[in-house]
């Protein structure tokens, strides 16, 4: 491999045949370089999924109420359901092995002043465990705790976008902000990954909530993380149960569909589940016909090269190079040609992924890249397919008589 003399007769032979150097390498490269791409905007559509459903816990049910839509039981159309206090302790009493965490919440919309800045914004009264649910992570101070349920805390957390929108450049922790004429101390702030929407809500516990809002055990919605060991299809059966059981309970039509309303996220990572095995298969069948397609095309190189070279084989041998050293000059050429190329057609793949990624994010396709480690593999795999496209030609001319070689046409 480390001989001077081969390597220069293969610089020699790829200079005397340029075009033929420049077709073998330029199979190679492109081949790549759409293995490269495809895989790349695969993956791309991929990120776009996984992003979507990052921004809340994978394993997270959603309970609201509603209106009615069918009469039930003596009850008319329209009625109107309210959760209360007593529907919390229901579901942690009949289901509390299958629930991770889970938190009442409530929603309003309030004014909030800090100086001479202010603004609207959602406040959401909710329980320690509820930033579980938004995936939310305090990048200060600290979370709601029950500390502050049990002492109906005037506290709150604020979202980062609140922090900047009010506060600017400075820390917000420890200052007081006029929530609809209440004062509340900032115990923390937090960002979200589902991005500066979801960083302009305020949480505050849900038993001060309750009691300066109204005061009546209402409950607006209820957030449920389950177990996470529960399959998707157990999942999605724990949570119609728990709609059902809410259902029963609230004397409401097992056919309606909005008096107690539902989301499980399982049903959502079930479908994208199913999208994501199935891209994947498209993806690998793709950039297996390309790399199929890649081998077809170096392998009839190969051959050709062989062929063609018959007449100079024959000189070689005639000058007393054995068959294994001609054999060998076949194939380190064509290792070295297939690598060059292999790597020039992955670094250009590479190259447009980074300059058209950001322009492809209106369609849908995040961050599209690829690992480094499965074009590698692509490329030997096309240094395998030449190599051995090439070595059963260049055996049998390296067995050919001088005199038979120099007569080929």
């Amino acid at each position: 491999m480390f001989d001077l003399d081969r390597w220069r007769e293969i610089f020699q032979s790829i200079s005397k045949n340029k075009l033929r150097s420049a077709l073998s390498g330029f199979t190679v490269a492109f081949a790549i370089l759409l293995f490269t791409l495809l895989f790349g905007i695969g993956n791309g559509l991929q990120n776009t999924f996984k992003n979507e459903f990052a921004k809340d816990a994978m394993n997270s049910i959603y309970i609201w109420s509603n209106f009615t839509t069918k009469a039930y039981k003596g009850n008319q159309i329209g009625r109107r359901i309210q959760f209360k206090n007593d529907d919390f302790t229901f579901l942690k009493e009949k289901f509390g092995d299958k629930i991770q965490t889970i938190s009442p919440r409530i929603q309003r919309s309030s004014e909030v002043v800090y100086k001479d800045e202010k603004d609207t914004y959602s406040i959401r009264g909710v329980y320690p465990g509820y930033y579980i649910l938004e995936s939310a992570e305090v990048t200060e101070g600290r979370f709601l705790n029950f500390r502050d349920i049990n002492e109906k805390a005037k506290v709150v957390v604020i979202g980062r976008m609140v922090e900047k929108d009010l506060f600017g450049q400075l820390s917000a922790y420890g200052k007081q902000l006029n929530i609809g004429g209440i004062i509340y101390k900032v115990i923390g702030v937090f960002s979200d990954p589902g991005g500066d929407s979801d960083e302009r809500y305020i949480y505050t516990p849900f038993s001060t909530m309750q009691r300066l809002y109204g005061n009546n055990g209402h409950v607006d919605e209820f957030g449920i993380t389950y177990n996470p060991n529960l399959s998707i299809d157990a999942a999605i059966a724990f949570g119609n149960k728990m709609q059902r059981e809410l259902k029963k309970k609230h004397n409401v039509s097992p056919d309606d569909q909005r008096g107690i309303g539902l989301n499980n996220y399982a049903e959502g990572n079930k479908e994208v589940s199913g999208m994501m095995v199935g891209l994947s298969i498209l993806i690998l069948v793709i950039g297996f016909g390309t790399l199929i397609a890649g081998v077809v095309g170096i392998s009839n190189i190969m051959v050709y090269i062989v062929k063609e070279r018959t007449k100079e084989l024959g000189i070689r041998k005639a000058v007393g190079a054995t068959p294994g050293a001609i054999v060998g000059m076949i194939m380190q050429e064509a290792i070295f040609i297939t690598a060059i190329s292999g790597y020039v057609g992955l670094m250009v793949g590479v190259g447009i992924l980074k300059l058209v990624g950001p322009s492809l994010e209106k369609f849908f396709i995040l961050n599209p890249s690829v690992s480094t480690p499965v074009v590698i593999g692509a490329t030997v795999t096309l240094i395998l397919a030449g190599l051995i496209a090439g070595y059963l030609p260049a055996k049998k001319a390296a067995r050919i008589k001088p005199v038979v070689a120099l007569s080929a046409d």
